[in-house]
């Protein structure tokens, strides 16, 4: 298992971080939040990385994609997540593209995946019902009648789901969860924003009586939620690269600020109490980003092992990115509390992150289940 990028790999890493940094800044970030932008990211940036190929990163190149791969994903969201560029990649691209491949007909696949892949569709995993991450817990419904299926329950936080086209939703089908794919249009839907701290885009959405056709069911009935596990460790996996961007932002801007601020006539840097919280913080970033990059290849090499590995990064790239968000802030000092300063900006977007696709508590309770603790 190799934890270094390819020559190819890094070109896309090195072309991802020149794009992200002249196509958008935390000025951008600013105005959208004024704004109360309803998207949570700008349409030209996502058309565009559609128009490079990046919504076709995961695809075979049989299937009009590029075909690199989840350490592809990473080269893209790492430098995503270090100028909080947001878009629905993680969404459409890792999320949807991954319930497609591994639930999805032929005539699904065939469908759908040149859409995404074109940039023309976009699609939200609506699967949590609670205020804390638990896909075990599903009391909307499916219940089968003569044109295939009615649904009716409601989704929280369901990421992009105030903008995506298509709603992959978990329901309880009597004898298990079964994954559906769903018109966000579709009569008896209703979505309803919710305003994120981070300006990403989230919203509830109800389901009243909404009838769906027998074919909408992704994988089969009843099994969904082996399916969900499978997806959800892929988002997992890319949402940890995202994170290491925001983490490697704030460890790379604060201990510039200790090498330029100065306080009684010297620069903090020197002060030895402040350097031991910076070795702390430089030593977690680089178990952060072993771990992150063990878990985008195991998807590709080996992806037997990825309920474990995707669970120790996600863990893992949520302490660090805690660690350092708050490290941040506190070496900062008064300015690192004020709205004018990035580094809350980061935060904000990090602890979303943290909490999105389960939390630190989470992810450590299923390490400790697959080794039998």
């Amino acid at each position: 298992m190799g934890l270094l990028f390819n020559e190819e790999q890094r070109l896309l890493q090195e072309t991802a971080q020149d794009y992200f940094q002249n196509h958008f800044s935390t000025k951008t970030l600013r105005e959208m939040r004024e704004g109360r932008d309803a998207l949570g990211y700008v349409p030209k940036l996502w058309q565009q990385m559609a128009e490079m190929g990046w919504t076709g990163i995961l695809a075979s190149e049989d299937q009009g994609g590029l075909g690199f791969g989840f350490q592809g994903v990473g080269a893209v969201l790492e430098p995503a997540g270090k100028t909080l560029a947001g878009s629905p990649f993680l969404a459409t691209v890792v999320l949807g593209g991954s319930a497609l491949q591994l639930g999805g007909n032929e005539a699904q696949r065939n469908h759908w995946l040149p859409k995404l892949i074109a940039g023309e569709v976009r699609f939200a995993l609506a699967i949590d019902e609670g205020p804390r991450h638990d896909p075990k817990v599903c009391q909307t419904t499916a219940t089968k009648n003569e044109k295939g299926y009615i649904l009716n329950g409601s989704k929280q936080f369901v990421m992009d789901g105030g903008c995506a086209d298509q709603l992959i939703v978990s329901a309880d089908t009597g004898k298990g969860q079964t994954l559906f794919l769903v018109d966000a249009q579709a009569q008896g839907i209703s979505r309803h924003p919710l305003t994120m701290i981070d300006t990403r885009n989230a919203a509830r959405i109800v389901l009243d009586n909404v009838q769906i056709d027998a074919d909408a069911v992704l994988g089969s009935q009843d099994e969904g939620l082996a399916l969900l596990d499978q997806i959800l460790d892929r988002g997992r996996v890319a949402l940890c690269a995202e994170m290491l961007g925001i983490a490697q932002w704030l460890f790379d801007t604060t201990i510039d600020y200790l090498k330029q601020r100065v306080q009684f006539d010297v620069l903090i840097g020197s002060f030895q109490a402040l350097q031991h919280r910076a070795a702390k913080m430089f030593v977690q970033m680089q178990l952060a980003r072993s771990s992150v990059l063990a878990a985008l290849a195991i998807v590709d090499e080996n992806p037997a092992f990825l309920p474990f590995y995707a669970s120790a990064a996600k863990a893992k790239m949520g302490e660090v990115l805690e660690l350092v968000s708050s490290e941040a802030v506190q070496m900062h000092g008064g300015i690192g509390v004020t709205d004018e300063l990035d580094v809350g900006l980061y935060l904000k977007r990090g602890r979303v992150c943290v909490a999105a696709l389960g939390d630190v508590t989470f992810h450590r309770d299923r390490v400790a289940g697959i080794m039998g603790l």
